[in-house]
């Protein structure tokens, strides 16, 4: 089911097609439609002899960046333009009028989303390409990633103090606590290798796969850490179970791993790999289901601007299963 988003918050065709005009980012004739929404960006799909855009339209920041949340992503995409796994970055409108966020226009890309049981080596491919690519400054930092995610989770599960689901919250914040343990045991587990730019949202339907090629979308959270977190996020069952019914089984995540292993760090151990990486399997779940909490209060008790009535069923399947989830990775 498509995002819903409030008719306040819904742009005009005619608005953005006098933006585009405008602005002089897309020349002759052209066509603008809405393509889809996420949480935080609303995308609309324009049409002309250049060539199918993509034009991201912002409504919120998951880094706490406010306004500079699309030049962030545009910053991104550009230090990945070389990649070849991800959209070519092409303007950036940083204020928030007149289309009621900072805008940006990349390419369009063709695709449907990955299949895991298909999928999992090209997967790797894109990963391999990102991890490698050059460092830019101006990024967020996360240089402990446990410790940071813990510090980040803390936040998700006490932004609404009047929160009504007191049985989950307390389940989680058990949780913290045994992940600040997890962070304190851990802390120089990565100390001693460089940090590469990652993506820290790899759900199924952030990737495209065609003919052409395989891609990942959706940069707004990119932080510049270690590989494990893209690793570890891409396989543990919160991301795999997002948009579709697949848990990955050891022997397709040893696969997985595997095959991004020799093509982005051969010479890296490989038990290494996979230990680090299991640490943050154990990290992300906490980040998952703080945000899970978080989101279910907006959906029940804000006004959230973005409405998805299938993410908010997976909101509370996920809090309905919190045991579970927390004992899918050992």
């Amino acid at each position: 089911m498509e995002s819903q988003i409030d008719d306040k918050l819904m742009i005009n065709l005619e608005d953005i097609n006098k933006f585009l005009r405008r602005s002089g980012w897309i020349k002759g004739a052209f066509s603008v439609s809405f393509l889809a929404a996420g949480e935080y960006n609303a995308n609309y799909l324009i049409k002309s002899d250049t060539g199918p855009k993509v034009l991201r339209i912002n409504q919120g920041s998951q880094l706490g960046l406010g306004l500079k949340q699309i030049e962030y992503e545009y910053r991104v995409l550009s230090a990945l333009a070389s990649s070849g796994v991800t959209p070519q970055p092409i303007a950036c409108h940083p204020l928030k009028e007149p289309l009621g966020g900072g805008a940006l226009l990349m390419d369009y890309l063709p695709g449907k989303a990955l299949v895991y049981q298909r999928d999992l080596d090209k997967a790797a491919h894109i990963f391999a390409r990102i991890h490698t690519a050059p460092l830019v400054k101006g990024l967020v930092v996360q240089a402990d990633p446990v410790m940071d995610i813990a510090r980040e989770s803390k936040g998700l599960l006490n932004r609404f103090p009047d929160h009504p689901l007191a049985k989950e919250r307390d389940l989680i914040q058990t949780y913290y606590e045994t992940v600040l343990l997890l962070a304190r045991e851990n802390r120089a587990l990565f100390a001693d290798e460089p940090r590469c730019l990652v993506n820290t949202e790899v759900n199924s339907g952030n990737f495209l796969v065609s003919d052409k090629g395989a891609f990942l979308v959706d940069w707004e959270k990119a932080v510049e850490s270690y590989r494990y977190q893209d690793l570890a996020h891409f396989m543990v069952p919160t991301t795999t179970l997002w948009k579709s019914d697949t848990i990955l089984t050891l022997e397709e995540k040893k696969f997985f791993l595997t095959a991004y292993h020799s093509q982005a760090c051969p010479d890296m151990d490989l038990g290494a790999m996979i230990q680090k990486t299991r640490v943050m399997e154990k990290t992300i779940l906490l980040r998952a289901l703080s945000w899970c909490f978080m989101a279910w209060y907006e959906y029940t008790r804000t006004n959230r601007p973005i409405q998805n009535m299938d993410t908010f069923a997976k909101i509370k399947q996920y809090l309905s299963d919190i045991p579970w989830i927390l004992n899918s990775v050992t």
